[in-house]
């Protein structure tokens, strides 16, 4: 399409005006001329126009933040240098390099599209935004990041940054939560974004979208793009982006089991598909045991030993007594219910985790695990790759103790 019917049809299918060329050329250079003086050059996945590293980086920076990106990104980098290391790195390698990142199937994604490159373009990363798309985990918005900034075509990234910048810029109040909308943006971005720096063009609106132009106390007038901006000069800022609230996650009582012989604890792989598929954890049982009485005797005894405490309510300490027998064929010798709890929510679901305490004696004959579990010793913890509700149990259990030891 040609400039005049992209700006025709954003006029009459989203109803906004473009600006005349001679105010688009403005803007343009408003915006290079900040990024060259202000923009963040630190950053490792700008050092150059490697496709690879930029793809890295973008994946990683879905959901997370900056900040939080950089350590993950440059020590990925050094243990898989190259599309074929990360195409045939162990998944046990790839899950450990991820650890706390969360969204796991972003790195499995990664590893799989790294293969189509070595299978279907020789290992040379696709150099077109139509073949780039095709790779498993890339949508139009990293599509874009990555024919703009490593082949230097003029494609749009249109993230929540830029959708924030250009809302306000022409006060477009459109919810940015529904799919329908990024087209609108796209369509803005193509005629605007700067044809021969549109990376440098993308990640300028990023970075002010993160800072300047940011979602909590803007600061538009420190803005280079003020004099464009329509909100700003109209007092309505506050209005944009207009954004729908997404449904709250689903809460889940989840029972962590930490069961304990020696200094090894009982480990247990995540099926392949699910949450935290194929990551090792404490045993973890979907159930609400909310119902259950909990015992206040303070010696922990064994549940043979307090069965004629409450004969009209189970006690909960019966119930994991049980559910450990059962499931796992060992036979406890102590029991501590809730000794402490965490949370960790998901995209949509709220996982509620009440940690319960259950050791072993440590003589104690276990035979035919099941591959998917494993009694490993708490110093052999950091070989393993913990999701991070692993983690968190992991650091209330052992503040427990600690407490417990500091009596």
């Amino acid at each position: 399409m040609t400039r005049d019917e992209l700006k025709k049809e954003l006029l009459e299918k989203y109803g906004v005006s473009m600006w005349s060329e001679e105010k688009i050329k403005r803007f343009r250079k408003a915006v290079l001329d900040w990024f060259d003086a202000s923009g963040r050059d630190h950053l490792p996945w700008r050092e150059n126009k490697d496709p690879y590293r930029i793809w890295v980086s973008e994946i990683m920076l879905q959901q997370t933040r900056v900040i939080t990106v950089i350590p993950y990104f440059n020590r990925f980098m050094k243990l898989f240098p190259s599309i074929p290391d990360l195409a045939s790195a162990p998944e046990e390698a790839l899950l450990k390099a991820w650890e706390g990142l969360g969204y796991y199937s972003r790195v499995r994604n990664i590893q799989t599209a790294a293969q189509q490159i070595l299978t279907n373009y020789d290992g040379i990363f696709p150099n077109q935004p139509e073949e780039i798309i095709k790779l498993k985990g890339i949508g139009p918005y990293t599509a874009g990041a990555i024919s703009s900034m490593a082949f230097n075509l003029p494609e749009p990234a249109v993230d929540g940054n830029i959708m924030r910048v250009f809302s306000r810029l022409f006060e477009i109040g459109d919810d940015i939560a529904k799919p329908a909308t990024k087209k609108l943006f796209e369509l803005l971005l193509r005629i605007v974004i700067d044809p021969d720096r549109p990376g440098d063009f993308n990640q300028a609106i990023m970075d002010l979208g993160t800072d300047i132009c940011g979602p909590v106390n803007p600061r538009p007038e420190e803005s280079p793009i003020k004099e464009f901006n329509a909100s700003y000069q109209n007092g309505t800022i506050s209005q944009f982006p207009f954004k729908s609230k997404a449904k709250k996650p689903v809460p889940m009582e989840i029972q962590g089991l930490v069961i304990q012989k020696g200094n090894s604890f009982l480990l247990e792989k995540r099926p392949e598909s699910g949450l935290l598929a194929n990551f090792w954890t404490f045993p973890m049982l979907e159930q609400d045991f909310s119902d259950f009485t909990v015992s206040e005797q303070l010696d922990f005894l064994v549940v043979e030993d307090q069965v004629e405490l409450d004969k009209k309510q189970p006690l909960l300490k019966d119930v994991l007594y049980e559910t450990v027998m059962n499931d796992y064929k060992v036979s406890p010798s102590t029991v501590q219910p809730n000794v402490s709890s965490v949370n960790h929510v998901f995209s949509h679901r709220k996982w509620n985790i009440s940690i319960h305490h259950v050791t072993i004696k440590k003589d104690t004959e276990i035979s035919d695990l099941p591959s998917t579990m494993r009694w490993v010793a708490e110093e052999d913890f950091p070989s393993y790759a913990f999701a991070v509700p692993q983690q968190k149990m992991l650091q209330a259990f052992r503040k427990v103790k600690s407490k417990e030891m500091n009596k």
